[in-house]
């Protein structure tokens, strides 16, 4: 019996558990059910415990708890995260999660992190990690695809997050191509998706996410473009539900992107989504910057842009390019 186990029954039970319920439901002692209550309760979750009916689980005082433990009895996925290591602090969950890799790992593991100290977004840029605030995450995965069929996973991760916090907020949320959730105007999730591969096949993909959970205050530079979903709706979000919410959606969509290999089974859905569509865009190419509307993406992830100088469509391939809003970073 694992102190998820016991953690996952109580929180599931309306009113107490028997003692001996547990007792037999895992094969324990009554002594081994009672040390294992304990143990939450040091962990810092409240327990209630009364003669002749049991124990029950006070939820006011798990909420801000952020463990391993903790996600875990909150997970219902099948492999996406049944392999998951936490650590209180880290340099980078998505370096941490290459190393497993590595090592042989299987793909599904998750790599969760409540501070990192090397924390990175897109093009080497840093992300700012503190403690006790965030969700900072990563997955790892060996899909069995050509290596050029990988980026549209980057976008597969943007409507799990998406669709785990449309559950959590009643603000409503989009995606600003190809990755970053939004809301209001203003990013909540950076997402960074590295690959070691080779012309023919991939030897793993990891991809790592950080959301603004609970994030107070920002930077004055980037106040202007960043919120978090505390900011957002005025209230305090349990993180570790939220992460299991993210792996729960992550796994769905991932199923069916493994039906062919490509966005074409989520592209409606991420349209619906996507707030740059039907917007002029300016398209930062290093070949040359342009502006246009953006028509939606494409089975591969592409952004379609119709460039205002000819009208001709372009697919925007996310590597490559960075698209902004013609009047602000939407």
């Amino acid at each position: 019996m694992k102190n998820e186990e016991i953690l996952k029954k109580l929180r599931e039970a309306d009113d107490y558990v028997s003692g001996q319920e547990l007792c037999e439901y895992y094969g324990v002692s009554r002594t081994a059910v009672w040390k294992a209550v304990r143990q939450l309760e040091k962990d810092g979750y409240v327990i209630e415990a009364q003669n002749n009916r049991g124990y029950r689980l006070v939820e006011s005082g798990s909420a801000d708890i952020y463990t391993g433990l903790e996600i875990e009895s909150c997970l219902d996925t099948e492999w996406i995260g049944r392999k998951l290591v936490f650590h209180r602090e880290t340099g980078s969950t998505n370096i941490d999660a290459k190393s497993l890799a590595e090592q042989g790992e299987q793909e599904g593991a998750v790599v969760v992190a409540d501070m990192q100290t090397a924390g990175r977004g897109r093009r080497g840029r840093g992300w700012d990690s503190p403690a006790g605030k965030d969700i900072y995450m990563t997955i790892m995965l060996r899909p069995q695809c050509r290596p050029e069929k990988a980026s549209a996973l980057t976008l597969v991760m943007a409507l799990a997050v998406l669709e785990a916090i449309q559950e959590v907020i009643p603000q409503p949320c989009g995606i600003k191509w190809p990755n970053d959730v939004v809301v209001n105007n203003k990013k909540v999730c950076g997402i960074l998706t590295e690959m070691s591969a080779e012309i023919d096949g991939i030897h793993y993909v990891v991809i790592g996410s950080g959301i603004n959970v609970n994030h107070e205050q920002f930077a004055q530079e980037i106040q202007d473009k960043a919120t978090s979903l505390y900011a957002e709706c005025g209230k305090k979000i349990n993180r570790a539900r939220l992460t299991a919410r993210v792996l729960h959606y992550f796994e769905k969509n991932y199923a069916v992107f493994q039906d062919s290999w490509d966005f074409s089974g989520l592209v409606e859905k991420y349209n619906g989504f996507l707030v740059n569509c039907g917007r002029e865009v300016r398209v930062l190419d290093p070949k040359g910057e342009y502006d246009g509307v953006a028509k939606g993406i494409n089975e591969k992830g592409e952004l379609l842009v119709a460039r205002k100088s000819d009208g001709q469509t372009v697919q925007v391939y996310a590597g490559e390019v960075s698209v902004r809003g013609i009047y602000g970073y939407v």
